[in-house]
């Protein structure tokens, strides 16, 4: 095997198992910076000696064993490490007198418990929102702090220092490797879902640069939820952000054109619709509803994407049941941008003008003042309603506040339609 292809197999491996190695050293060294660190040195290690050695058998059972001796090493020189080690538990030391059965017995651990502890230290709220994404991605997701720069079109010095703060925060915090108890996992597990959803959301609808989509980001939130669901497979909105994310992945193909060019849902080709990631997103959506009482934030947005899924032509939506589901949901986040997409479902079930008439109501909403959407909606209605000229002026507006460049191109385009 030639040292590229060795490269892309430890790539693909690390991408793989890092969260489980990462995960399982955490909860040995009560630090997830040393954690990653430790199971770093074990891919270099690979990096080193697999294009002599070729690549192992069980690629990951190696990483894991290279990781627990670098985890034994340091543990062995460091005595502040070893008395986070007795921290443990006394039961552990018991059953394990030396430092080499003690991680042993952490990392052969229950794999699952051990990532979910990751995913919430992760996502923990005393970081900052951009300091959750890019640690998530890069503990969960496995991505290298330039991916993550090129996906969020950041410099990479700007990713790395906020990845090295998180760390360091999280350890002034003394923040626990723990699933939160039941008062605090509410809350907690909004974090979680709100950082996996941005990511999947600046892969599906990028909000700066060049393109349209971004579809490995959608790919690795999927990867995160399906995750997450595995690990809490009684909590309905879990079930419900998962059911979300594939029904509105299944339409990626449709979205952009051949040149990338953005097209709009009712002017979609549904036959380029991935069915099977419709079947796997109404399955979601059904164990979400059968755990809750379908209330939830993402249950709720799952339900309208899946009116769109189920409608085998945009004549079939059924808008009035859309308009009563943005109308709960707006109920339950108070929302203004629920409010905007309620005027469009508004407009689709009973006219034009029903919809401008909400939209008119949201024109003086501080939260919108610089939402690109709103002045699209608006001229988009003005358009039906026959009102050309004003139409055009609100979607020059859009077009001069929204940051991606396919998007500006559409918006200019149908303006100048009018």
């Amino acid at each position: 095997m030639i040292a590229e292809d060795t490269h892309r197999a430890v790539e693909a491996v690390w991408r793989i198992e890092s969260p489980r190695l990462i995960a399982g050293l955490a909860r040995i060294v009560r630090d997830v910076g040393i954690a990653e660190e430790l199971a770093q040195d074990a891919l270099v290690a690979a990096l080193e000696q697999w294009p002599q050695s070729g690549v192992p058998n069980n690629p990951g059972a190696w990483l894991m064993a290279t990781a627990k001796h670098r985890a034994i090493d340091l543990i062995r020189r460091n005595k502040r490490l070893e008395t986070k080690i007795e921290e443990i538990g006394h039961g552990l030391e018991s059953e394990h007198p030396d430092e080499e059965a003690a991680v042993d017995a952490a990392l052969d651990g229950e794999v699952g418990d051990d990532l979910l502890r990751l995913v919430f230290v992760a996502c923990h709220p005393v970081l900052t929102t951009e300091a959750r994404v890019a640690l998530t991605l890069r503990l969960l997701g496995g991505l290298t702090t330039d991916e993550i720069a090129r996906a969020f079109l950041v410099s990479e010095t700007t990713v790395a220092q906020r990845i090295v703060r998180a760390k360091k925060t999280l350890a002034q915090k003394q923040v626990p490797f723990e699933v939160p108890g039941r008062d605090e996992l509410k809350p907690r597990l909004e974090s979680v879902l709100e950082v996996i959803y941005l990511v999947f959301n600046e892969g599906y609808s990028a909000t700066a640069g060049d393109d349209w989509m971004r579809p490995a980001l959608c790919e690795d939130a999927l990867r995160l939820g399906r995750i997450l669901a595995e690990l809490m497979h009684n909590e309905p909105e879990v079930h419900g952000l998962v059911a979300l994310m594939e029904i509105q992945a299944s339409r990626s193909r449709a979205r952009t054109g051949p040149s990338g060019e953005p097209i709009l849902l009712l002017d979609q080709n549904r036959l380029h619709w991935n069915r099977v990631l419709i079947r796997r997103g109404l399955a979601a959506l059904e164990r979400a509803e059968h755990l809750g009482d379908g209330r939830g934030v993402y249950v709720l947005q799952a339900a309208i994407a899946a009116c769109h899924a189920r409608a085998l032509t945009p004549e079939d939506t059924d808008w009035v049941r859309i308009a009563e589901l943005y109308a709960v949901l707006a109920s339950v986040t108070g929302s203004p941008i629920v409010e905007l997409n309620r005027a469009v479902a508004l407009s689709m079930a009973f006219g034009p003008q029903a919809g401008l008439d909400l939209v008119d109501q949201l024109m003086d909403e501080p939260a919108l003042a610089n939402y690109h959407l709103l002045p699209s909606v608006r001229g988009d209605f003005l358009i039906k309603l026959g009102r050309l000229p004003e139409a055009r002026l609100e979607l020059e507006r859009a077009a001069g506040l929204t940051r991606n460049a396919r998007e500006r191109e559409l918006l200019l385009e149908r303006a100048a339609a009018c």
